[in-house]
């Protein structure tokens, strides 16, 4: 049987997180080999940030599926300035058009230091100002951070996934990658590092 493996990828902005593209868009064979191993969930194109590659099923499923609640933290960089109000309807839910999220849990921050520029840049609107968010979901549906802030009256601009679970993108440039150690992913299979 083959080692079992967690890869982390910081995906750059319009990238697949596939191996494959059929019609010439950018994806994950063009920033890392990684033989047998498939993402753990999926990050939108038009998003960056942390994918999870896995050659272990059961670590997939684990990290994947809503069950089981796995945190993902985002920076979000926002249209407008939110009032606290805006981030107290994240922090208690939200009415999407497929239910109620779950609470998040929201706060405004900085923009980050390590942040990266991006290629292109975001729209630049000289009377509309921007502000940067911290997202932490424990859900995983489809584009849910950018619906989330478009329906307290803030559309995303930028979208970067920091962190899922114990893993985080620290010390990965856009494009890198590093390998899990083995002890992270045995602790985090026994339930004891799921935060």
């Amino acid at each position: 049987m083959p080692r079992q493996r967690l890869l982390l990828v910081n995906k750059p902005f319009h990238m697949l997180t596939q191996f494959t593209s059929e019609d010439g868009k950018a994806s994950l064979q063009d920033v890392v080999t990684a033989p047998d191993m498939y993402p753990a969930g999926r990050l939108d194109y038009d998003s960056e940030g942390l994918v999870l590659l896995t050659n272990w099923g059961a670590l997939q499923a684990r990290l994947a599926e809503p069950r089981f609640k796995v945190a993902k933290t985002y920076f979000v960089q926002v249209e407008g300035v939110p009032e606290e109000s805006a981030i107290e309807r994240l922090r208690s839910g939200i009415e999407l058009n497929d239910g109620m999220t779950s609470p998040a849990q929201a706060s405004l921050v900085d923009e980050p230091a390590w942040l990266w520029p991006r290629d292109p840049p975001i729209r630049f609107r000289r009377d509309i100002p921007t502000h940067w968010m911290s997202l932490t979901i424990r859900e995983g549906r489809n584009r849910q951070v950018r619906r989330m802030t478009a329906a307290v009256g803030h559309p995303t601009l930028r979208l970067i996934r920091w962190s899922v679970g114990r893993w985080s993108l620290d010390g990965i440039a856009p494009g890198g990658s590093r390998e899990a150690d083995q002890h992270e992913l045995q602790e985090f299979m026994r339930g004891k590092a799921t935060v």
